[in-house]
């Protein structure tokens, strides 16, 4: 008797009331430093597609894809990673196997278009003989590099061996960019962690966060020893500029939390390593709550005990540019994919976003972290696109501005360089 009461009682109250269960289900709302038109129509969107609204089916969840570097978080972890992992040498391979993996998929004859700080020119081969050199060294000597030394890190970073390969690494992924293309840059700076696992990448990268969310947001400038301080270089002295200060952003930990209250399923699709975005995004301390498996992202090959090769998976896709469209496609949105269907929701900041951006015409709504690039290209015009219709109610495009100098949102589509005091909405 008392079930049959309770559920009388429920059913008068809907009648009285005239709301339907659906409908005393609580709207989305966002709080931060959105922009104000930005933040209501992805409200609108989690509230008419999400558990709200009157066409969602549970059996077929909507679900959103975000990039993840420069737009889940404030610059680029893969980059603040290899920093981390280049100033504490946490590397788990012999001069060999480094020496091997730098030269994966490169044209080690091919001049690069950096020059060193002579303003000469020189090949792909010569830099990493210089990196494969003062590898070495550290490695015979270093006690962390279990190649035999017994020296400490503070005392083989007095060494010029030391500086010489930190620079060197970095300015080659910078030169690799330029010279040849993002397709070979993003897979070339995964090899390095040949030799570790997954607990030493998941590991290094709470050390890397928690390190960089102390640091001053700031351009940081590297420079190689001279000959006379190390001679013998075939590259001679070169120097590197990085960004520094990734930040955790709460709007985005937010949007995740948002998106899965309403019903949602969250994906990431990056063109960084699986192990490094799994890291940060479903560590709890850093609060974005991802699933680890609902991870898209750069993999390599690993030996029976779970170390890893530098060797792309075979068969596997370079989730960069077309890479994105054709990953979520394969794993999500394709026939054979886990939906079947396309995303409503993507996320993104540039070139390498850009397909997945346009892809899909499931999509509603494609957010644009702007960072005042892509002229010229697909992106630039989503841009463009984004504002023209700002304001619109149909405007399919947002674009999102934010401060350099704090790694914030902010209430405007523009951006404000670092270094600068005022925001710039189009490059």
């Amino acid at each position: 008797m008392k079930r049959l009461f309770t559920g009388i009682v429920i059913a008068g109250t809907l009648l009285l009331t005239g709301c339907s269960p659906k409908q005393r289900i609580q709207l989305t709302e966002l709080s931060g430093n959105w922009d104000p038109f930005n933040k209501k129509q992805i409200e609108n969107l989690i509230n008419r597609f999400g558990k709200a609204g009157d066409s969602y089916d549970p059996a077929r969840p909507p679900y959103v894809v975000f990039d993840w570097d420069n737009t889940s978080v404030f610059l680029d972890i893969e980059e603040a990673t290899l920093i981390y992992q280049l100033e504490n040498l946490i590397f788990g391979c012999t001069p060999a196997v480094l020496d091997s993996a730098m030269r994966t998929g490169i044209d080690t004859s091919a001049e690069l278009t950096e020059p060193n700080a002579a303003g000469q020119k020189f090949s792909t081969g010569k830099i990493i003989a210089d990196i494969s050199g003062s590898y070495t060294w550290l490695y015979d000597h270093y006690i962390g590099l279990h190649g035999g030394g017994s020296s400490s890190l503070d005392e083989v970073k007095l060494n010029p061996h030391y500086r010489n390969f930190i620079t060197k690494v970095r300015f080659l992924y910078d030169a690799i960019y330029t010279t040849y293309s993002a397709d070979k840059a993003y897979p070339w700076v995964t090899y390095l962690f040949a030799g570790l696992d997954s607990a030493r990448i998941y590991e290094m990268i709470a050390h890397t966060v928690d390190w960089q969310k102390g640091e001053k947001i700031e351009k940081v400038t590297w420079t190689s020893p001279v000959d006379d301080e190390l001679p013998g270089q075939y590259a001679g002295q070169v120097s590197v500029t990085w960004d520094n200060g990734l930040r955790l952003v709460p709007e985005l930990q937010e949007l995740y939390a948002k998106f899965r209250e309403a019903g949602f399923d969250v994906w990431v699709c990056s063109a960084s390593f699986t192990d490094v975005i799994r890291a940060i995004s479903s560590n709890p301390a850093f609060g974005y709550h991802n699933a680890a498996s609902n991870v898209i992202a750069m993999e390599l090959e690993r030996d029976l005990s779970g170390k890893i090769l530098p060797v792309f998976r075979k068969g596997y896709i370079q989730t960069h540019g077309t890479g994105k469209t054709e990953a979520i496609n394969r794993f999500l949105a394709g026939p054979s994919g886990r939906y079947g269907y396309g995303p409503l929701f993507i996320a993104g900041d540039s070139e390498g976003d850009q397909n997945m951006l346009f892809d899909f015409s499931s999509l509603k709504t494609g957010l644009i972290f702007n960072r005042l690039n892509g002229q010229g290209k697909l992106l630039g015009e989503l841009t463009r696109q984004a504002v023209e219709s700002y304001g619109k109610k149909d405007a399919k495009y947002l674009l999102q501005g934010r401060d350099e100098n704090t790694g914030t949102l902010i209430p405007r589509q523009g951006t404000i360089r670092l270094g600068a005091l005022t925001d710039q909405t189009l490059p």
